[in-house]
């Protein structure tokens, strides 16, 4: 059962990427953008450096939220979830962690209670430092590499063509719909009206 009241009320959303403006707009930075669109629409706080984090606090269906970017690099996104969840002594049950998967077109998204990091090196160090995989995870599609050559880290870090921002939108906008319904409870319906 996701979002019990236990030691804490807050449910920390956690949108995942690189700090630093030449990563902006950038493919692996997707969380980031779906984090400032969450922002965006619930009216949040200005976000704060606290825990080697951005932070930002707004309310969802009446629920405590913490809006975070973790400012560690993508790689290290445990460090700075870990400190939080402690520091607000925020459970397992109350995370939701936001991230780019190359595995689904662009446009696509994905809602998933738990599981393996699948190769994203963000989720792995979450998973780490929280000590599971039970992490309610939302994966938003980036596109595969154009071809299997191609260098993984050029492709993730590579931007958006012109011709994918259309799709890219609609997934940021499904995503953040879709923390809507969950922290509203509606998991299964959120799982099954955004899942592609």
């Amino acid at each position: 059962m996701f979002f019990k009241k236990k030691e804490s009320d807050i449910i920390l959303v956690a949108g995942l990427g690189n700090p630093g403006n030449e990563y902006e707009n950038t493919r692996h930075n997707i969380g980031f953008d779906a984090a400032d669109l969450l922002h965006k629409k619930f009216g949040g706080t200005p976000f704060k450096s606290k825990h080697k984090a951005l932070i930002s606090e707004c309310k969802i269906a009446n629920k405590r939220i913490f809006i975070v970017k973790p400012q560690t690099y993508m790689n290290l996104s445990g460090t700075a979830i870990s400190e939080i969840c402690r520091f607000y002594k925020i459970p397992i049950e109350n995370i939701i962690v936001i991230f780019d998967d190359i595995s689904l077109d662009v446009g696509k998204m994905r809602i998933r209670r738990g599981g393996s990091h699948g190769g994203h090196n963000g989720m792995k160090n979450i998973s780490e430092h929280l000590s599971t995989n039970d992490i309610m995870r939302i994966k938003i599609g980036i596109g595969k590499k154009p071809h299997p050559d191609y260098d993984l880290k050029d492709w993730v870090l590579g931007k958006f063509s012109a011709d994918d921002k259309e799709n890219k939108e609609i997934a940021l906008q499904k995503a953040v719909a879709s923390v809507e319904e969950i922290i509203s409870g509606n998991i299964d319906r959120a799982m099954n009206k955004y899942n592609s």
